[in-house]
């Protein structure tokens, strides 16, 4: 806080007047933020990002928030006694679990979010994706992860609406299910929520919000951060070995959104704060930018 303080009038206009073309730009477009990782433990990081989202809102971004919450899933899980169980890295979800899921998604962590929006001065709705249907889903074929889906269709109609009226949308990603599984609640990857959502809503920008700087060429080198890379050399990247593990789904849903028609899709660090104001607001950037070929 002292260094904000010792920043001179001047630097301080300097740093507005730089960030006008952008706020020009993206005024009245839509930026869905998926929202997760050390950002949401973090008091400091989490009043950063709240902040963030607030100014984008009132610069005039139509500003969508899509959140996960693992962390405080594990937590529940062990409270009650419920032991967590994994198939090739993702979560088992079976009824008991869906209900702890669904009381942490679309209660608690959904609800503190908008209240912090809220204590802000911001103006926000907290939404599920089974409110109104704006999600729809079917059960995960693949391999047999329970109460786990992949999103079939994006209802934006109620979206739409929160955005007109000036509010900010914060969305849990579960999912109402569909066919088999009607009626029932779904549990939804947040960064795949994110990405189907940004699609539908025909968004400028899908941002990701994690916990790693963005694509490094080398792991254990954060200046080997790739700024920009075209969607078409993520193949290759694989095959090299740069981007792995939990990457790759990240990589996965930016390529499902600029399919759909986002514009420009960003992974970066929510350990940053103000991540998301530099990465939008700035010549530089923080993060990877995933861009159409």
């Amino acid at each position: 806080m002292s260094g904000i303080q010792c920043i001179s009038n001047e630097t301080r206009a300097a740093i507005l007047v730089h960030a006008l073309p952008y706020i020009q730009l993206f005024q009245n477009k839509t930026i869905v933020v998926k929202y997760g990782g050390n950002a949401m433990v973090n008091d400091d990081l989490k009043k950063a990002v709240i902040e963030d989202i607030i100014l984008m809102a009132c610069v005039g971004i139509r500003t969508v928030l899509v959140h996960g919450g693992g962390p405080e899933i594990e937590l529940m899980l062990k409270k009650t006694g419920k032991e967590s169980r994994f198939v090739n890295g993702l979560r088992y979800t079976d009824e008991e679990t869906m209900d702890i899921v669904q009381m942490v998604l679309c209660g608690k962590v959904n609800k503190e979010i908008t209240a912090l929006i809220q204590k802000k001065g911001g103006s926000a709705i907290g939404l599920c994706g089974i409110d109104g249907g704006i999600l729809k889903a079917s059960r995960v074929k693949e391999s047999d992860l329970g109460l786990v889906g992949n999103i079939e269709s994006v209802d934006v109609s109620i979206l739409n609406s929160i955005l007109d009226s000036r509010f900010i949308p914060v969305i849990s990603s579960v999912a109402y299910g569909a066919g088999e599984d009607e009626g029932k609640a779904l549990n939804i990857n947040a960064d795949a929520a994110a990405a189907k959502i940004a699609a539908a809503l025909g968004a400028e920008k899908l941002v990701l919000m994690t916990d790693v700087r963005g694509i490094l060429r080398d792991m254990k080198d954060e200046s080997s951060l790739i700024k920009s890379i075209p969607e078409s050399q993520l193949e290759a990247l694989k095959k090299e070995g740069i981007v792995t593990k939990g990457m790759i789904p990240k990589t996965d849903c930016c390529i499902t959104a600029l399919a759909g028609g986002v514009k420009k899709t960003h992974i970066i660090d929510g350990r940053l704060a103000h991540a998301l104001l530099i990465e939008l607001f700035t010549d530089e950037g923080i993060g990877t930018e995933i861009v159409r070929d």
